[in-house]
């Protein structure tokens, strides 16, 4: 069913299995299968740790804005924090001999590869804005 749904979620893990679940029921409604629901539940997942655990540093005086637009053909959806943004550009590259090893870094590239769209900007507050784009098959 299109619509709409906005939410402030808090600074924690508990917010991440929020996000991924709304996700994923919303992909299930929509008839995504199962590997589609799964990749989507990933994708929102890693940008909510990255929303809660690098933008916010799970501070609990900061939220994280979840915007899950559906639509007739596709999930939009946009996960905004209050940190202090990031440059996606200057994250080192996964992929690369020298961060094989690193323990960080990967969520944009997973993120990338289980969506049809993803885009990274500053939002109006100064934090970072994922925006996720899945449709369904």
């Amino acid at each position: 069913m299109p619509g709409t749904t906005e939410t402030l979620l808090d600074s924690n893990l508990e917010s991440v299995d929020s996000a991924e679940n709304m996700a994923v029921d919303a992909a299930k409604t929509l008839g995504m299968d199962e590997d589609a629901c799964m990749d989507l539940g990933l994708a929102v997942r890693e940008a909510m740790v990255n929303a809660v655990g690098h933008g916010n540093k799970y501070s609990p005086d900061k939220k994280v804005r979840y915007i899950l637009d559906t639509r007739s053909d596709s999930l939009h959806i946009t996960i905004s924090d209050q940190g202090e943004g990031f440059d996606p550009n200057r994250v080192p590259d996964p992929t690369q001999g020298e961060n094989l090893m690193r323990g960080s870094g990967r969520g944009l590239l997973l993120i990338q590869t289980f969506v049809d769209e993803f885009e990274v900007r500053k939002s109006a507050s100064g934090g970072a804005e994922v925006k996720i784009v899945k449709y369904a098959n």
